[in-house]
């Protein structure tokens, strides 16, 4: 009896781990996409991946939010060269919320003045309508990048 309890108990446990570990392969995905909404000065495409009241604390303090982001890739004042997320991980809680961590790397002109930066960021996720949304973000700005 106790020997399939134990199969029991490790069946279950190796599907929470699957799905998990699917649901975590999602969200870093996600954050990949949105990456390229920046990369390609795409703003249709991050007005999908950023809720309605999506805020951006940046490591000065100041919050920009998603009306803020969209208008600053429309206006073509920044243009990136390389803007990629790495060291990533996705802490998955529930079906519709997800917190992921990792390191940014930005590289591009603002303003005509080039800058080439790594900043460690926290992002909350949450699902709305069966998919993936940016609701918040911070990042910290590297001391030696």
């Amino acid at each position: 009896m106790k020997r399939a309890r134990f199969v029991i108990v490790l069946v279950t446990f190796a599907k929470v781990t699957l799905a998990q570990s699917a649901a975590e392969k999602e969200v870093l995905q996600f954050e990949r996409d949105a990456c390229k909404a920046f990369l390609d000065a795409d703003p249709a495409a991050l007005e999908r991946v950023l809720t309605p009241d999506f805020t951006l604390t940046l490591s000065n303090g100041e919050v920009s939010t998603r009306v803020n982001e969209i208008n600053e890739l429309r206006s073509g004042k920044v243009h990136y060269d390389i803007f990629e997320n790495y060291d990533m991980t996705a802490r998955i809680y529930g079906d519709d919320m997800a917190v992921v961590l990792g390191k940014t790397r930005v590289k591009g002109t603002s303003e005509g003045k080039p800058f080439d930066r790594v900043v460690q960021f926290t992002d909350t996720l949450v699902r709305r309508d069966g998919r993936w949304q940016l609701a918040a973000g911070h990042v910290s700005r590297l001391e030696n990048n």
